[in-house]
C-alpha cells in the first residue's frame, strides 16, 4: 500500500513538470513573449537574492546594498562568478570592519 501511494505521488509531480517540457518545444510564441520568457530567471533570481542582501546586517541595510551594488558591477564587467562572489564578500566584510 506505501509503495503504490510513493508510486502514485511520483506521477502526480512528474506529469505538470514532464509535460510541458514536450509541449514548449512544439509551439511558436512571438517575440514579445519569449523576452518576457526569457526574463524570469532574472526576476526569480533577484526576488531570491534581494532579502538576504538588506539583511545582512540588519541595523545597517546600506552595507548589504553596497555589497550588492558590487557584485553586479563585477558581474558586469565580465567576472567569473566565483570572484563575483568573493568581491561582494570582501566588500560587506571590509564594510562591517
Amino acid at each position: 500500500m506505501i509503495f503504490a501511494i510513493i508510486i502514485g505521488m511520483s506521477l502526480a509531480t512528474m506529469i505538470p513538470r514532464v509535460i510541458p517540457a514536450f509541449i514548449v518545444d512544439k509551439l511558436q510564441f512571438r517575440e514579445w513573449v519569449n523576452r518576457w520568457l526569457n526574463a524570469i530567471p532574472y526576476a526569480a533570481l533577484g526576488a531570491l537574492i534581494f532579502p538576504g542582501v538588506t539583511t545582512v546586517k540588519p541595523d545597517e541595510p546600506h552595507i548589504g546594498l553596497i555589497g550588492g551594488i558590487v557584485a553586479i558591477i563585477l558581474a558586469y564587467i565580465g567576472l567569473n562568478v566565483i570572484l563575483v562572489v568573493i568581491g561582494a564578500i570582501a566588500a560587506v566584510f571590509l564594510l562591517s570592519i
